[in-house]
Formats: structure tokens, C-alpha cells, sequence
């Protein structure tokens, strides 16, 4: 577990949290893709810039890498030996974003490109609820995929808050035994 990557149902599931933590557990960089995706005021990368800059990350010797663009996916994919897929309730992901909005109002978060302050319209929210199940089938395909790629390949599956923790915990105390 040295190339990670994190993908999630939707937006709010926590990718970027649980990233950090495992980022801190594992002593391994974490690279937030919003904040290579996006420029200040919220300014699009081109395909190929964003591609380009993934593409330095994935050379590295090791990285965990979160969130979904799906169209750069196969740049992270062909040098990952671990993906960690994060699906909690929709109604949960929802609460989230709405909370992290009120939480961050006017702020720039600390996984976002700076020049990016936290914002929530109605079409984001509409995104969240329109893509969920399709994204769920998706994923799902996405892992069974990555498995069949390798015999080396790890797919780690968290359906629930109570496992996220349970799986941080349990890498904590693998890396600094009763911890």
C-alpha cells in the first residue's frame, strides 16, 4: 500500500478527510485533485494541463491521490496498487456538503486550490442527487476491474462511518502498535 487511491459515491462522502488521516497514519503525501483541477476563482485546468499534472504525481515513489474525475481516472490507475472506495447514504453526503459550505463560508479549505472559497449552489446539489446511483454501479465495476488488472492490486471497500474508523484505527495501530 504505497500508490492510493481514494474515490468516493459523491461529493461530501469524505474523501478529503479520511485522506489526511490516513496521509498522517502512513506517512505518505496526499495530493487533493480539486486542488490541482481548479485555479483561482474557480478557472477549470484544461484536460491536458491536469493530466500532465497527475501524471508528476503518479511518479512519484509513493502518494495517495483522492477524488473521482473520471477522465483522468486511468492516469492514476495504471500506477496504483491500492483503491479505497468510500460510499456512505446519500442523505449523508448531502448533510455534509451543506455542512462543510456553512462551516467554510468565504474560506478557501485547506484540500482546495487557492482562490477556490467554499460555495453550494442548486446545481451541485442537483449533481450530488442525479449521479448517485449511476456512480455507485460505476464504482463498483471500477473496483472489480482493478482487482482483475493485478493479483497485486487492494481494493478496500468502506460503506459506513463505523468502518471508515475502524479501518483508520486498525492502520494506526499496525504503524505504532496499541495506539
Amino acid at each position: 500500500m504505497e500508490k492510493i487511491m481514494v474515490l468516493g459515491v459523491s461529493s461530501g462522502v469524505g474523501k478529503s478527510s479520511f485522506s489526511m488521516e490516513l496521509a498522517d497514519i502512513l506517512r505518505i503525501p496526499v495530493h487533493h485533485l480539486d486542488a490541482y483541477f481548479w485555479k483561482p476563482g474557480w478557472v477549470e485546468s484544461s484536460h491536458e494541463e491536469f493530466s500532465e499534472k497527475q501524471q508528476r504525481l503518479v511518479e512519484q515513489d509513493s502518494w495517495i491521490i483522492e477524488g473521482n474525475y473520471t477522465g483522468t481516472y486511468e492516469v492514476r490507475r495504471v500506477k496504483a496498487d491500492t483503491l479505497i472506495y468510500l460510499e456512505l447514504p446519500l442523505a449523508v453526503c448531502l448533510y455534509r456538503v451543506v455542512k462543510r459550505r456553512l462551516m467554510n463560508h468565504g474560506e478557501t479549505r485547506p484540500d482546495m486550490a487557492f482562490g477556490c472559497p467554499e460555495k453550494l449552489d442548486k446545481g451541485f446539489l442537483k449533481f450530488i442527487v442525479s449521479t448517485y446511483s449511476a456512480r455507485k454501479v460505476k464504482m463498483r465495476k471500477r473496483m472489480a476491474q482493478f482487482i482483475e488488472e493485478s493479483p497485486h492490486n487492494q481494493v478496500i471497500f468502506l460503506r459506513n462511518q463505523k468502518e471508515i474508523n475502524r479501518f483508520l484505527k486498525d492502520k494506526a495501530s499496525a504503524v505504532v502498535p496499541d495506539s
